[in-house]
């Protein structure tokens, strides 16, 4: 439909707050949407704030002038994007925005973005068609995991960070076509040796199904999230195996955003109350509990257990490492 849809139409890019705004530049093309937006040198730090519909930029850099140049680039399906059929045109609507604080608090910068198609003769809505269904099911999830610099604007450009210092680490879940999802961080360790063997060095930095253990001892802890779907852990350096390379080996979970338990969860400890809280809504903080002793939970009758162990494994992955340096396409692990 969308190729022929392509064919003959005629694309308007608008962007509502202003028609000849020289800082935003809409491009619609033929199966996506493509957004550059010029920000100023104030916003550059904050460029994992900046979202078109729910998504991120794509990518981002710094000009000469210390301006950030935003790119979302981005299928016309994805981003939270809106269509809507009216008369002879397709209508696909989103919001460009600059959200310092997590919602439901508004945006502070917001931009409608519009792309409309005259849609072609004889054209006919899908749910129309006889042969037109729907069909659900679970599919493969694509994780991802990286280093970030210290203003969080960009993948780090090394991987030696002195002792003490923090080290930012991205984790996050394609949403693609499913459900709106949560990335949790159910366990890391760093490690001596690329995969995790018996035999390796292992030092606890998230263990008991989502407690940053070494918030206690140091000062790591969970930056507030951007999105669901990806997490921000603050990681303090901290001494172990001097001398040698150490991995930090993770296994990312994607989970139901509305639901929290003892296993599905991300807390860590606040120093300055002496108690764990929970990232997502710290209401719910007495899940965290058990962070100092076992998250376990209780064995009810009725709960057919083999699909449960089934859905959390088709949405799990274990990472083994991979060693930065080598630029592994898979980049999923982190090497110091």
């Amino acid at each position: 439909v969308m190729s022929l849809l392509w064919q003959c139409a005629i694309v308007l890019a608008v962007v509502a707050a202003s028609a000849a705004n020289e800082d935003l530049n809409v491009d619609c093309e033929k199966h996506s949407i493509k957004v550059t937006w010029k920000v100023s040198p104030e916003l550059v730090e904050h460029a994992a704030r900046l979202f078109l519909g729910h998504c991120v930029p794509s990518t981002f850099s710094v000009l000469p002038t210390g301006e950030g140049m935003a790119t979302f680039h981005y299928n016309l399906n994805g981003c939270a994007i809106k269509k809507r059929v009216t008369g002879k045109k397709h209508i696909y609507s989103t919001s460009l925005t600059y959200r310092p604080n997590r919602k439901p608090k508004p945006a502070a910068i917001s931009h409608h973005i519009k792309c409309v198609y005259i849609r072609p003769e004889g054209w006919i809505p899908p749910f129309l068609i006889p042969a037109y269904g729907s069909a659900e099911g679970h599919g493969g999830l694509v994780f991802h995991m990286a280093l970030l610099n210290e203003d969080l604007t960009g993948l780090a450009k090394s991987s030696l960070f002195p002792l003490g210092s923090f080290i930012p680490i991205w984790a996050a879940v394609d949403q693609k076509d499913h459900q709106p999802l949560l990335l949790l961080l159910e366990e890391c360790v760093a490690a001596t040796t690329p995969e995790l063997q018996s035999a390796s060095l292992v030092y606890p930095i998230i263990t008991n199904k989502g407690c940053l253990a070494d918030g206690k001892t140091g000062n790591s802890r969970f930056l507030p999230r951007y999105h669901p779907s990806a997490i921000l852990l603050y990681l303090q350096s901290f001494k172990f195996a001097l001398g040698e390379e150490v991995y930090i080996h993770c296994k990312l979970v994607a989970w139901d955003p509305e639901v929290f338990d003892i296993e599905k969860k991300a807390c860590h400890y606040i120093k300055e109350t002496g108690e764990w809280e929970l990232l997502d809504d710290p209401s719910q903080s007495d899940l965290c509990k058990c962070c100092d002793s076992s998250c376990k939970p209780r064995l009810k009758r009725g709960v057919d257990s083999g699909i449960l162990r089934h859905f959390i494994s088709s949405l799990t992955k274990l990472y083994s490492a991979v060693p930065v340096s080598t630029q592994n396409s898979q980049d999923v692990t982190i090497w110091l």
